[in-house]
């Protein structure tokens, strides 16, 4: 998955904004204002962190080197994902994990908002 394909895929979910709150390198993909996914689309290696169940986050590094702790994240929580290695089909299912982690957390009112066309 290329950087072009990563972003179109993190913005195909239902209300996510890609916003720059820390620098103009780094998308933060946010739904309804909370975060599931950051990336610095420009970066060599290409990474992207993404929030995770923390028992299938440790399951996760262990399996796969180019899963690590999230950088600069709270690391029971999010993983940082190097793109090249991992096969699209499987990090596209850790960004749809990422997603619905943060949706289910959101207030119900909200949670409804999304299922609305």
């Amino acid at each position: 998955m290329n950087p072009a394909e990563l972003r179109a895929f993190c913005l195909s979910f239902n209300a996510v904004a890609e916003e720059f709150p820390f620098n103009p390198e780094t998308s933060v993909f946010k739904v309804l204002g909370k975060v599931f996914a950051l990336s610095a689309l420009d970066a060599e290696p290409l990474t992207i962190s993404l929030k995770c169940d923390p028992e299938e986050a440790v399951r996760l590094r262990e399996r796969h080197p180019e899963i690590v702790p999230g950088y600069h994240l709270n690391k029971r929580h999010w993983n940082t994902v190097t793109v090249g290695p991992l096969p699209d089909r499987q990090l596209r299912e850790l960004i749809e994990d990422s997603y619905d982690l943060v949706v289910a957390k959101l207030p119900r009112a909200e949670r409804l908002r999304l299922d609305r066309p």
